[in-house]
């Protein structure tokens, strides 16, 4: 007892030679076009300001433990003198300067406080975009490895143009 074969349901037998392909799954993002543009310029802007912070953030760290000097801004000597702007060698963590600004210090405060805004404007991209959690981690190193935030970017900002010109009807209609 042999089954009957069937023939005509084979592609090869209905003279179709193409391989079954799966459609494409239609893309979609988290929110209109015009959202991720303006999420992606913040996201552009903040990437450069934290990726410049950073270099100045590593500068500070490489005065501060190299050579035991912080750059500080106005102030006096304990010797009564003024000081203008310039390194003030810090031996035994003392700072000999009395009312300044230690400008080292308010880098650091800033690249802070800048890297937080970075982290929001990735996240907002991140989910407008509807990228894996991969995606997200990659972005965020950016602001904490030199040089990497502006690679990035770059990178980020192509794909995103891309993205958004071959599916113009993909955003998220309210």
């Amino acid at each position: 007892m042999t089954e009957p074969s069937n023939t005509e349901s084979s592609p090869a037998a209905a003279g179709n030679t193409a391989p079954a392909t799966k459609p494409t799954p239609k893309r979609r993002f988290g929110g209109t076009p015009a959202q991720i543009l303006t999420a992606l310029k913040f996201y552009k802007v903040l990437a450069y300001a934290t990726g410049v912070m950073l270099l100045l953030l590593v500068i500070e760290l490489v005065l501060r433990y190299a050579f035991q000097s912080v750059l500080v801004a106005g102030g006096t000597d304990m010797l009564g003198a003024s000081h203008g702007l310039g390194l003030v060698n810090i031996d035994g963590g003392v700072m000999p300067i009395v009312g300044g600004v230690n400008l080292s210090t308010m880098v650091l405060i800033i690249h802070g406080w800048m890297y937080v805004v970075y982290l929001i404007a990735d996240f907002r991209l991140w989910t407008l975009m509807r990228w894996p959690f991969g995606k997200l981690v990659l972005i965020a190193l950016g602001g904490v490895i030199p040089f990497l935030s502006f690679f990035v970017e770059a990178k980020v900002h192509k794909e995103v143009l891309a993205e958004v010109a071959a599916n113009p009807k993909a955003g998220k209609r309210y």
